[in-house]
């Protein structure tokens, strides 16, 4: 008798979690766009209860929620904004935990989840491609049927995932081994080097910018090798997993690679070159910034601050110095970002570069848009135009209100929250010393980005109907 009553409510209790994990797992599948934001919180939490607890403070104590949860925030997005001192107020523990959060948040959600699923099956099913492919093809967070010429195929997301491991791994272990030399001629100590090194590497390919050793990068800005390999290192992890996927498959032979490739490729390369033009035109003279500098590194210094405002947030000068002009140019290229399915935010590459496309096909009078001897769908120019909306209205909301809550110049407060909305992680000052309701509106914001405009927006119409009819047409007049 006792026997078959303790067996009902073990019964009962195992029907209760075949019926939660049965709804996760169609949940995941029927919405990959909100479980990416499901995952992303749930990551966010973990990781300010990890950061909350006083063996991650140096001094012991207990850190307050709103720089645990928005130190959690900007980990696990990536994005490298902070409002404690990051080398003295984190001890090892907490050092560690952010070290593992920005690899895990670097990857993205889905990516982890589907390589966990890979791991622990030896097999990646149906629903778990599903899943990961809504990581690597943002049109796959949409509803409907999705053409399988996009960046990366249903077929291709299990090689995709081992790639994205692999790359992982072996991009932040080359560029640690680079590292570790230099860093010692710093003037650090061999094992602290050891440690040192895969903390710049981590932060280089995950674009996340953080500094966690005293006297932060100021202690190798004269290493041209040292901030070379970084640049380096910040390029790989804001291509895209998808490109470098792509490379890894046919580096020699270019004029086989996809579209989305030689676009993020081509456009990253023209941005970088002409955002050191712009730096190095509208710094040169500035005394608190390149003026002090002499002619090389001057130019080798325009050419790095161009790239960590792509994506990286590695910074030697200080971005409060800049000229307003030059806050304006390094906001509209961290606005840009770096690529699809990368470590990078941003509105993204090859966004900005179907956008220019569609605008210099609509100027020669085309009736399609054309590059690299391909044609680009109408729906991902829809697509490219909604980023652009979503990212700018984002943005746009949360300067007004921060600006309202702060009455800090509206320079700054743009140039910080295109930072924190793209996950670059530069800052003229203004969000360390940010009250709780602007670091919350900001960590939103930092969100936001990193989830991606197209997930946002995806997870927001899941549940909308298809339209069975359409109505007739009737052109407004536009321009």
């Amino acid at each position: 008798m006792t026997a078959s009553a303790s067996s009902v409510p073990r019964e009962a209790w195992n029907r209760f979690w075949d019926r939660v994990g049965d709804f996760f797992r169609d949940f995941a599948t029927s919405s990959p766009s909100r479980f990416a934001i499901l995952v992303f919180v749930s990551l966010i939490l973990i990781f300010t209860a990890l950061l909350s607890l006083p063996i991650a403070a140096a001094a012991g104590e207990r850190t307050r929620f709103a720089d645990a949860l928005f130190t959690a925030v900007s980990t696990i997005c990536v994005t490298g904004l902070t409002t404690v001192d990051m080398a003295a107020h984190w001890s090892v523990f907490g050092k560690v935990v952010i070290f593992v959060g920005v690899n895990i948040g670097g990857m993205g959600a889905l990516t982890l989840a589907s390589m966990l699923g890979l791991i622990v099956s030896k097999k990646l099913g149906l629903r778990a491609k599903l899943i990961a492919a809504g990581d690597t093809n943002p049109l796959r967070s949409h509803g409907g049927p999705v053409s399988e010429s996009q960046a990366v195929r249903l077929g291709e997301v299990g090689q995709l995932l081992r790639t994205v491991a692999l790359s992982t791994i072996i991009i932040e272990a080359a560029v640690a081994v680079l590292l570790y030399l230099p860093i010692v001629r710093a003037g650090y100590g061999w094992m602290d080097a050891l440690w040192i090194a895969p903390e710049y590497a981590a932060m280089a390919f995950t674009n996340t910018g953080f500094t966690l050793n005293d006297r932060g990068l100021e202690a190798f800005q004269y290493d041209y090798f040292f901030m070379t390999v970084l640049m380096a290192g910040v390029f790989l992890g804001s291509i895209g997993f998808p490109v470098i996927y792509a490379l890894s498959k046919q580096l020699t032979a270019p004029g086989r690679w996809p579209l989305h490739a030689k676009l993020t490729l081509v456009t990253t390369v023209i941005l970088f070159v002409l955002g050191a033009a712009a730096f190095l035109a509208l710094e040169y003279e500035n005394p608190g910034t390149f003026g002090t500098r002499d002619a090389w590194d001057t130019t080798f210094q325009a050419f790095f601050l161009s790239a960590m405002t792509r994506s990286g947030g590695f910074s030697v000068i200080d971005i409060g110095e800049l000229n307003g002009s030059s806050l304006v140019v390094g906001s509209m290229l961290m606005f840009v970002g770096g690529g699809s399915a990368s470590t990078g935010g941003g509105i993204k590459v090859t966004t900005l570069a179907v956008l220019a496309l569609a605008v210099w096909s609509e100027a020669k009078g085309r009736s399609s848009v054309e590059a690299f001897g391909r044609r680009i769908p109408s729906d991902v120019q829809r697509v490219a135009v909604a980023v652009l909306a979503w990212g700018a209205t984002i943005v746009a909301l949360a300067t007004i209100v921060i600006a309202q809550i702060t009455k800090a110049p509206i320079a700054e407060v743009l140039f910080d929250v295109i930072s924190g909305f793209a996950t670059v992680g530069l800052s003229t000052g203004l969000t360390a010393e940010l009250p709780d309701s602007a670091l919350y509106v900001l960590a939103l914001t930092i969100f936001m980005g990193r989830v991606g405009t197209v997930t946002l927006a995806a997870a927001v119409a899941a549940t909308s109907r298809s339209q069975l009819y359409a109505l007739p047409v009737e052109r407004p007049i536009v321009g």
